[in-house]
């Protein structure tokens, strides 16, 4: 075994412990810190003859690695980084790296990325994405950061990343400061909408049509050698036929419709609208995760706000078929909007973003691996300069095409009293999107009546404002204009 390591990782919970087996497997020798230096101990008993060094102090472990020492962290999120970048820093050189692979919020891989630039040392925020697994065997991975550390670590990133079909890592530079985080953001929000579009697909199936669990896991299976290939297609294929050994009962059945949330979602939602960047389907998951924790009020309310549903009498196989379409279209609206947020922060904080590349990062490892992400890649090569997925000829075909079964899906859940917030609120974009002239000017009409908050004329250049004395109350005075 080498006597000094060439990557460090602190942090050895799942996540930390499995990324530390990944690169390990790849050739390189790692050396391990944890606070509780039992953890340690467990993978050096567990793994004997590995190329791992056990450290007990941060003094020990950065003496045990190669210069300049690459380090990753894999702790919680927030003020555990910084606390560990502070009692790190003293044991650093220049030129040294540190890599934050956690989830934390872009704002702050910005700040750090600055704050270790001033003291000579090069700061990486590393999206990491495909859970447990996904870090043992190959995750997504979205670096961003100081662009200086990128060839350092390059090689050992791309050994440990997922590969798509071609050996193709599913890793690549993002861009500077907290870019990569940002990318990840992105992911989790479109992984949250992701979700919520399918369980309402699965909603309306068993609600509206009756359909079985075992019937349910078929549609998906079904639904996963098509266009809908995706990793959260397949593993709801298996949920939904998985048993207690118990009870004997479907185990979905089982479980209380209660969602949880680690915030990235509404981190997504906070910066959507910080940047004046429309992602209401996003947003709709997160609402709906968060109306669904009100359980107790939602039972009691249940008994009531009473509605009679009828039984739904159409063509059954027709129906499943336009929920499929519906879930497609509603899907490609959200990917369109976590791209519009990226696009978005690209103009703000100067990055300078591959959205094609982007795209190839999550076709393997991640939550949100899907067949399609080939088709979003093609659609920014062809044109990098693209305003919106929807106007990609290959996605706005498979709007046009999906169109008519959409409406009716969205009109027979409202119909019936089934809630989709994901699949209108994606609809209600897309009208918004393609409407030539929005009702917008009578609401600037009543900002500038009760505020004097000016307005553009069609009728005049863009940028030239009016005001007009609506009830005739007199007085010149505008307030100034102000855009998010």
């Amino acid at each position: 075994m080498k006597s000094k390591a060439d990557f460090g990782m602190i942090g050895l919970a799942v996540m930390g412990r499995n990324l530390a087996m990944n690169v390990e497997s790849r050739g390189f020798t790692v050396a391990l810190f944890n606070r509780d230096f039992h953890k340690v101990e467990s993978m050096l008993s567990d793994m004997p003859g590995r190329n791992f060094i056990g450290t007990m102090t941060y003094e020990d472990f950065c003496a045990k690695l190669e210069r300049p020492r690459k380090i990753m962290l894999m702790i919680r999120a927030g003020t555990p980084i910084d606390e560990v970048i502070e009692e790190i820093l003293p044991c650093l050189e220049k030129g040294d790296i540190l890599i934050d692979g956690g989830n934390s919020h872009f704002s702050d891989t910005n700040r750090r990325t600055a704050y270790l630039r001033g003291k000579g040392i090069h700061f990486i925020g590393t999206g990491v994405s495909g859970g447990e697994e996904g870090a043992l065997r190959g995750p997504s991975i979205m670096p961003g950061g100081a662009v200086e550390a990128w060839p350092f670590v390059k090689d050992i990133f791309l050994a440990i990343a997922a590969k798509v079909e071609d050996g193709t890592p599913c890793c690549d530079w993002v861009g500077e400061d907290g870019a990569g985080h940002f990318v990840k953001m992105v992911h989790n929000g479109i992984e949250y909408s992701d979700m919520q579009m399918i369980s309402e697909a699965y909603f309306l199936m068993k609600e509206l049509l009756g359909l079985s669990n075992e019937e349910l896991s078929r549609v998906f299976s079904d639904w996963n050698n098509g266009e809908l290939n995706s990793y959260l297609i397949e593993i709801t294929s298996d949920i939904l036929k998985e048993k207690d050994k118990e009870t004997k009962e479907y185990i979905l059945d089982l479980i209380l419709d209660t969602a949880g949330q680690k915030g990235t979602g509404k981190w997504m939602s906070e910066t959507g609208l910080n940047l004046g960047v429309s992602i209401p389907t996003i947003t709709e998951a997160v609402f709906a995760r968060c109306i669904s924790g009100a359980k107790e009020e939602r039972v009691n309310a249940s008994k009531i706000l009473k509605f009679e549903s009828k039984p739904y009498l159409g063509d059954k196989n027709a129906l499943i078929e336009d929920i499929r379409k519906a879930l497609y279209a509603s899907k490609i609206c959200s990917y369109a909007q976590g791209f519009q947020l990226m696009r978005g922060a690209a103009n703000e904080y100067k990055w300078n973003l591959n959205y094609g590349n982007i795209a190839l990062l999550w076709r393997g490892g991640c939550i949100i691996k899907a067949k399609f992400l080939g088709n979003i890649k093609s659609a920014f090569e062809s044109n990098p300069k693209l305003s919106n997925l929807l106007l990609d000829e290959f996605f706005s075909t498979i709007i046009f095409k999906s169109q008519e079964s959409w409406r009716r899906v969205v009109a027979l859940s409202v119909e019936h009293g089934i809630p989709v917030p994901a699949f209108s609120s994606a609809i209600s974009y897309y009208d918004s999107y393609r409407t030539e002239r929005l009702p917008a000017n009578l609401l600037q009409a009543q900002r500038d009546y009760f505020g004097a908050h000016t307005y553009e004329r069609i009728d005049r250049k863009r940028g030239e404002y009016f005001h007009t004395d609506w009830a005739c109350l007199g007085g010149n005075a505008t307030s100034s204009t102000y855009n998010v």
